[in-house]
């Protein structure tokens, strides 16, 4: 966290203090100008404040609020005084967007896409009282990872959970529990480990227990043996094979294609207050992607990512996978260059396509996270900002072949045949074996 500063009158600054002031904002501006050529950008009347409060989980895709603070992007848009700030686990970030800056919480955050709509809609805050949210882009499709003990390293599990069923009846049977963690009810890593235990014949709910625990966590409670498998991005997968704990038995982009994952999300009250301040956050948050996407800046981004004040963890930890080369901790099974790298900016990632939140929101009607029949699309409406994504895009003068030409990308097919059609989510919803939801 930032310490507070306190306002000093221009009399009391002595002609060095202020030499020295003005050449570190000089400074950082031709930084700016040497690492972005678009150079310093300047805005109608400007920001109506400078600061604001972004909330973040050490994960590899908040990278690009790392860069944008890192990088000096913030300020180039007119918001010097953002901070980033890290949070204890997903409950913590929500917490603290109930709160809000004004109560010593924070205005947006890196999170989750499902989570502006479960707060949105009062799912998961204290007494079900809504906290308004707003999804102004997404950070990255692809690259979360199932993680599996090494008790189980001889059935070398990928997309097929089948062997691992019939090893988890043997466990149970010997009166030992089964668990499978992931980060947040309802959230994506749960959303993903249920499809996958599901889509082999495995109840999520009946058949083995679901816990949660925070990301940063992972590594040490299965190196106690907490759980027999969970959902999380990156380091934690690379690490738990850095240390000879576990093994990787999916890339989640082996699932779905091209995924959804991460939003910037942000309180509708504080974008609604200072629409200006939201969209040039929006806007150094957009261009810290487009840089992130290069392959020419992984090494770095690795080396910015693994920051004592961001992920805190070993370069090693996090460069391979962030440049394309999957080691899945299984003999023989290196994946170079793979097509599910964690994507930025690329296939149109940055932009919240509606009909990705609409998969997201069915999937927690299919696990009971609301109600059948619940109104997704009046709800997408209210949350899903897709035209500021656009404004800012053209603000920025983004490639038109970069912005999609609608807030659906049509039909998706997941690696078990099951197809998603925006326009029919209820046929989806049946044609899935295990579910919570009578259809």
């Amino acid at each position: 966290m930032t310490k507070p500063t306190h306002p000093t009158s221009r009399r009391g600054l002595s002609r060095r203090q202020l030499l020295k002031a003005s050449g570190g904002t000089a400074a950082l501006l031709a930084a700016a100008k040497l690492n972005f050529p678009a150079g310093a950008f300047a805005q109608g009347a400007g920001p109506e404040v400078t600061k604001a409060t972004l909330g973040f989980i050490a994960l590899s895709d908040a990278g690009p609020l790392f860069v944008a603070k890192d990088k000096g992007l913030f300020a180039k848009y007119g918001m010097p005084d953002v901070e980033v700030a890290k949070q204890a686990s997903w409950g913590t970030t929500r917490d603290n967007l109930v709160l809000g800056s004004e109560g010593n919480g924070i205005d947006g955050a890196h999170i989750l896409t499902p989570m502006p709509y479960l707060i949105s809609a009062g799912k998961v805050t204290q007494n079900n009282v809504p906290t308004p949210m707003y999804i102004l882009a997404r950070l990255n499709l692809d690259s979360q990872c199932i993680s599996v003990a090494k008790e189980y390293a001889d059935l070398k599990l990928g997309v097929d959970v089948t062997p691992f069923k019939a090893a988890l009846e043997r466990k149970k049977a010997s009166g030992k529990p089964v668990k499978a963690a992931m980060t947040f009810p309802g959230g994506t890593h749960d959303l993903w480990i249920r499809y996958w235990l599901a889509a082999g014949g495995i109840d999520p709910d009946k058949d083995i227990e679901t816990i949660v625990v925070p990301p940063p966590q992972m590594v040490a409670n299965m190196k106690v043996g907490t759980m027999d498998c969970f959902c999380v991005g990156e380091p934690w997968n690379l690490q738990l094979i850095n240390q000879g704990i576990g093994y990787t038995a999916v890339n989640t982009g082996e699932l779905w294609n091209k995924h959804p994952e991460k939003s910037l999300g942000m309180r509708a009250a504080f974008v609604d207050k200072y629409p200006k301040a939201s969209k040039a956050i929006l806007m150094a948050v957009m261009e810290a992607q487009q840089w992130a996407d290069k392959m020419e800046n992984k090494k770095e981004l690795a080396t910015i990512m693994g920051k004592r004040q961001w992920m805190n963890c070993p370069v090693e930890d996090v460069y391979d996978r962030s440049a394309g080369k999957f080691d899945y901790g299984i003999p023989g099974k290196v994946v170079e260059n793979s097509p599910h790298i964690m994507k930025y900016w690329r296939d149109h990632a940055s932009y919240p396509f509606q009909s990705h939140d609409l998969w997201f929101i069915t999937e927690d009607i299919r696990w009971g996270k609301y109600e059948a029949g619940f109104d997704a699309k009046a709800l997408i409406a209210k949350v899903n900002r897709e035209d500021m994504w656009r404004d800012a895009a053209k603000e920025m003068g983004v490639a038109a072949s970069d912005i999609p030409a609608s807030t659906s990308r049509g039909k998706e097919t997941f690696f078990d045949g099951k197809v998603f059609d925006p326009a029919n989510p209820a046929a989806y919803l049946k044609s899935l074996s295990i579910k919570r939801v009578d259809v």
